[in-house]
């Protein structure tokens, strides 16, 4: 034991430790390639191990010979809500998770990959073979008592409870994480401190206290499907009790180290967990510089406030490529209401409901005034940030922190600045086909981001979700926050149904509509555009865009909205681009008579390929020598039409069902392609 003790008590074993931990995790997660046993299975059995209901959907993680992502459609979803923990058989077909299709976006099949998942499973038919266990019958009872609540205090418990924000709506979710206080519902170390204190005082007089609350923590973990928060924080009280019981004296900042390694030992993926990253870091800075936070109870709040904001920084720039200045000043009221008074009535109304009023009450204060702060937020937004400025921002931030002068505050805001500058610093035009599934939405992109012109929205009729909240993602990324002009090849859905949504989150200068009549799409968008007092014209025939112009080609007006679409033409750095929108033979041939167009570099194919669009005789004429489809995987259409795709074939095609979303850079007459 007094090896152990002096062993543990050395500086050297931490180095070891942290060298060791770095080659572990990065032989793990990056030299090493793990792929799926399973090849082509109609039939799977296992346990499931973690589940979420929709209205109409059962997503659930089952463990098989490997983990398994599986979605199960029916009608009566209570009818599973009990799932977890039981033994089950499905039948169905295994599928390739599916990467981002748009750059700097959410990668569903890496974050399955940083899980252990490596195949998708549509579930057909549902078997119940084996119970859960006693550890899943405590937990589905504990959910069932959870989900008998209202909606509203049902998604709470679900929160502080099972760590679950599967059922938190987007909009609150949104202004959460726009307010930069969201991460206050992770069950953190806060919390995890309150539990023991709740139940120390409760079981003060019991001589196995102790093992009471270790295995209650246990559980938690378990509870929580071993979320990186509560893993940080009871594994860090487990050290720490036992160098007590062993007396052995050990710094916080020692026992946090021995926390992560035994953490990334367990899982090494959890590394790209970014709950894993917020929590480590910002505790780790806290007790660097434990010494220099002084003054009461509100100078403290404000100074880990500030803190946390800025070592955390990086990681929510490179989330959500915005930062709000605000959140600094949110925190030092939500941390206190939410920690104090929203987390201990949660738990005490789940074992006493009639207190769930006040839960109500608390919420609708949280809920309502997180809503009106979310008005006047102070929002910057700053492109993705590269490994060497995280880098040389983290070397100032310690220099402002060590040496507490002014003048690194200076070279840590500079920092930010030249981050936000140097992504700016591009020569190229970048005209870009997003993959917004059965749509269309294109981005031309001036040298130096001087303009960007977006053509179509995209958009997907029967969804709650805004598909362009990607394209949002995306253009944040690059550091984009406002757009010259967002022209409308015509009113179908497909086309423009994100319009208000993109409006709604950018500085727009104008909005070009199509010729012919508004439909009640354009007349919904039309009403926003006058309320926010942007200007907005139909039918016109050309737009300047820095040193080149957009034609519009068709201005003739027909019977139907298809034929009406706006049909643009353009050359960039001596490169021919058309953009056909849904145009369909009849407009191809007016084009034709009315102008001269041969050897176009770039064509985007008219309505997704189909049979109405593209004819022979156009094609031949125009001679394109690249051919954009955007199209939908799988779609219920058969686009693109088989005769489009003869009619094209002396062009080289690029489809976003296939490729992705398709990026043209262009600078002194050269050209880049990149899918």
């Amino acid at each position: 034991m007094i090896k152990l003790k002096t062993i543990l008590q050395c500086n050297w074993l931490y180095i070891i430790l942290l060298v060791f931990t770095i080659s572990y995790v990065t032989i793990q997660t990056t030299i090493r390639e793990y792929e799926s046993k399973l090849k082509d299975e109609t039939e799977l059995s296992g346990i499931v191990i973690d589940m979420n209901i929709k209205t109409d959907k059962i997503s659930f993680v089952l463990k098989s010979r490997e983990k398994i992502a599986c979605n199960y459609y029916v009608e009566d979803t209570l009818k599973y809500q009990n799932l977890l923990g039981k033994h089950i058989k499905v039948t169905g077909v295994l599928k390739e998770p599916k990467n981002n299709a748009i750059p700097n976006t959410f990668n569903y099949k890496k974050y399955l990959y940083n899980n252990k998942i490596y195949k998708n499973f549509t579930v057909d038919t549902l078997e119940i073979t084996k119970e859960e266990n006693i550890f899943y019958k405590i937990k589905n009872k504990i959910s069932s008592k959870i989900n008998e609540n209202d909606e509203i205090i049902k998604t709470y418990l679900n929160l502080f409870i099972l760590g679950d924000n599967a059922y938190l709506d987007n909009e609150m979710y949104d202004v959460y994480r726009n307010n930069g206080i969201w991460h206050l519902f992770a069950i953190s170390g806060t919390y995890i401190s309150l539990i023991i204190l709740i139940l120390s005082n409760i079981l003060k007089r019991l001589k196995i206290k102790n093992l009471i609350i270790y295995g209650t923590l246990s559980y938690f973990m378990f509870l929580t499907n071993f979320s990186s928060s509560v893993m940080r924080s009871t594994i860090f009280y487990f050290i720490k009790e036992l160098t007590k019981l062993f007396n052995i004296k050990l710094s916080n900042l020692k026992i946090l180290l021995l926390t992560a390694f035994v953490i990334l030992l367990i899982n090494p993926f959890i590394i790209y967990n970014a709950g894993f990253q917020y929590s480590f870091l910002i505790s780790f800075t806290l007790i660097i510089f434990s010494e220099k936070i002084k003054g009461n109870y509100f100078s403290k709040t404000f100074q880990i406030s500030v803190i946390s904001f800025l070592v955390s920084l990086p990681i929510t720039i490179n989330m959500n490529y915005e930062i709000n200045f605000l959140s600094i000043f949110l925190n030092l009221i939500y941390v206190p209401f939410i920690s104090f008074i929203v987390f201990p009535i949660s738990i005490i109304s789940f074992f006493i409901p009639f207190i769930s009023h006040i839960l109500t009450y608390c919420i609708y204060i949280l809920e309502f005034s997180n809503k009106f702060f979310n008005n006047f937020n102070i929002i910057m937004i700053i492109p993705k940030l590269n490994l060497v400025f995280i880098l040389f921002y983290y070397l100032w931030l310690y220099l402002f922190f060590v040496f507490d002068k002014k003048i690194y505050f200076i070279f840590f805001s500079t920092t930010i600045l030249f981050g936000k500058i140097s992504m700016k610093i591009d020569n190229y035009y970048h005209i870009q086909y997003l993959d917004v599934g059965q749509g269309d939405s294109s981005i031309i992109i001036s040298p130096h981001k001087k303009e960007i012109i977006l053509i179509d929205t995209g958009g997907i009729l029967f969804s709650n979700y805004h598909l362009s909240n990607e394209t949002i993602t995306y253009m944040k990324s690059l550091g984009i926050s406002s757009i010259n002009a967002i022209i409308i090849t015509h009113g179908d859905f497909d086309h423009m149904g994100e319009a208000i949504n993109l409006v709604n989150n950018f500085k727009v200068e104008k909005v070009i509509f199509n010729c012919g009549e508004f439909n009640e799409l354009e007349q919904a968008l039309i009403k926003v555009l006058d309320k926010k007092k942007i200007k907005y014209y139909s039918c016109i025939k050309e737009l300047n865009i820095d040193n080149n112009k957009l034609y519009f080609l068709q201005t003739k007006e027909y019977n139907n909205e298809n034929d009406n679409s706006n049909v643009i033409y353009t050359e960039i750095d001596g490169y021919k681009f058309m953009f056909m929108g849904d145009a369909g033979v009849n407009t191809e041939k007016e084009i034709l008579n009315r102008y001269n167009l041969t050897d176009i570099d770039i064509l985007k194919v008219g309505h997704h390929g189909s049979k109405t669009s593209s004819g022979k005789e156009f094609i031949n004429e125009i001679n394109p020598k690249y051919s954009i489809i955007s199209v939908g995987k799988n779609n219920r259409y058969g686009h693109p039409n088989k005769e489009v795709l003869e009619n094209l074939e002396n062009s080289n095609i690029y489809r976003t069902d296939l490729d992705g979303s398709i990026m043209f850079k262009i600078n002194n007459n050269k050209l880049k392609i990149e899918t």
